[in-house]
C-alpha cells in the first residue's frame, strides 16, 4: 500500500519534578514528556555515551492521553519500539525542521511504519507555509536512501502552516509556535494542559540582546523550558551562525520569563558523560530548578519537586 501524502494549509516554581526510568511514571492526565533523543547533528555510542543517550531528537509529548511527537531523529526508533501499546492510530508529529538530525528515523518508527491501518501526520513550518513532503521525498529516494516513502505500509499526510500560527486539530488540542532562529528557520511549539505550560525552543541560536522579546513572551511562565545548549561559550565563539546555543543563555531566559525549570537538549555528539555531569553541575549553581535530558527520561511537568539534582541521583541508580 502506497503512502499517502497531502500538503495542508497551516492553521492550525521553582518547585518541579523529573525522573528518568526503563518505562514512563507519570500522573495521569498530566502534561507530560519522556526524551527519546537527545543529542544534535549525529548519533553517538559507546562506554562514554551511556548516562545522557545518544540519539538524536526525538520527544514524546502527552496531554492527558493525547500524544504529540517532536521530530524524527534516531530516537525515534526506540520510542515506537517501547511505546507501541500506547500509540494511536494516528499520530501528530511535529517537526522543529528537516535537517537530517530530525528527520532521519522517519522510516525507522517501526513497527508504526509498516502498519497499514495506521497514519502520520507530519507538521512543518519552517517553509513559509510549505509542507514537509517534497523535501522528505528527496532524502527518502535513491541515491540518498534505497527506497521511497511510498513502499511502507503505513500512510503519510504532510501538512505546512507558517511559525507563529496556531495549530488545531479536529480533537479541540491546540499548540502554540514560534519562528526561531537557526540556519532555514526551526519552530519553537507550547502545549498547554491542566494548568501546566511546557515549551521546546529547539533548534535555535540566541540573539544580540538577549533574550528575544518575543521568545520571551512566549516562554513566560512556563513550568518547564526545554532548549536547545549544544555548546559550551568556548565553542560557541568557533561556531557562530551555525544556529545553537549555550546552557548559559538557556538560564538567561528561563530566569528572565520566570520559568520554573529547564531542561538542556540538542547535546554535542562529542560532549561525554563525565563533561556532561560536570555541565549539569555548573548550570545547577545558577539554576537549581535546571537539568541535561537524559535518554528515556520521563518528566511530569509542574508536578512538586524542589531539587533537581537529588532526584536524577535516585533515578540513576534505580
Amino acid at each position: 500500500m502506497s503512502t499517502r501524502r497531502k500538503a495542508l494549509a497551516g492553521n492550525g516554581r521553582s518547585d518541579w519534578y523529573t525522573r528518568m526510568n526503563e518505562t514512563s511514571s507519570v500522573s495521569d492526565g498530566a502534561l507530560t514528556l519522556r526524551f527519546w533523543g537527545v543529542r544534535g547533528s549525529t548519533p553517538v555510542s559507546g562506554p562514554d555515551f551511556v548516562e545522557f543517550g545518544g540519539n538524536t531528537p526525538c520527544l514524546e509529548v502527552r496531554c492527558g492521553e493525547r500524544l504529540f511527537v517532536i521530530d524524527a531523529g534516531s530516537g525515534i526508533g526506540p520510542f515506537g519500539r517501547n511505546d507501541i501499546e500506547k500509540l494511536p492510530q494516528e499520530i501528530d508529529l511535529l517537526f522543529s525542521h528537516l535537517h537530517l538530525d530530525h528527520t532521519a528515523g522517519l522510516p525507522f518508527f517501526k513497527p508504526v511504519v509498516f502498519d497499514a491501518s495506521r497514519t502520520i501526520h507530519t507538521y512543518c513550518g519552517n517553509l513559509d507555509g510549505a509542507c514537509a513532503g517534497e523535501a522528505l521525498g528527496r532524502l527518502f529516494s535513491p541515491p540518498l536512501f534505497p527506497v521511497e516513502l511510498d513502499v511502507l505500509p503505513c500512510s503519510i499526510e504532510h501538512h505546512g502552516f507558517k511559525a507563529g500560527e496556531t495549530l488545531s486539530f479536529a480533537d479541540g488540542s491546540r499548540v502554540d509556535t514560534i519562528l526561531l532562529n537557526h540556519p532555514q528557520g526551526s519552530v519553537g511549539y507550547r502545549f498547554e494542559h491542566g494548568g501546566k505550560r511546557l515549551c521546546v525552543i529547539s533548534d535555535i541560536e540566541h540573539s544580540d540582546p538577549w533574550p528575544d522579546a518575543a521568545l520571551l513572551d512566549f516562554v513566560r511562565d512556563a513550568d518547564l523550558v526545554v532548549y536547545d545548549g549544544m555548546f559550551t561559550e568556548g565553542e560557541y565563539c568557533r561556531c557562530q551562525g551555525w544556529g545553537h546555543s549555550t546552557w548559559q543563555k538557556g538560564v538567561e531566559l528561563a530566569q528572565a520569563a520566570n520559568a520554573k525549570a529547564l531542561a538542556i537538549i540538542h547535546l554535542h555528539p562529542a560532549h561525554t558523560d563525565a563533561q556532561l555531569r560536570q555541565v549539569e553541575a555548573d548550570m545547577q549553581a545558577a539554576m537549581p530548578a535546571s537539568f541535561i535530558a537524559r535518554e528515556r527520561q520521563s518528566v511530569d511537568v509542574g508536578a512538586v519537586m524542589t531539587s533537581a539534582r537529588p532526584q536524577l541521583a535516585l533515578a540513576l541508580t534505580a
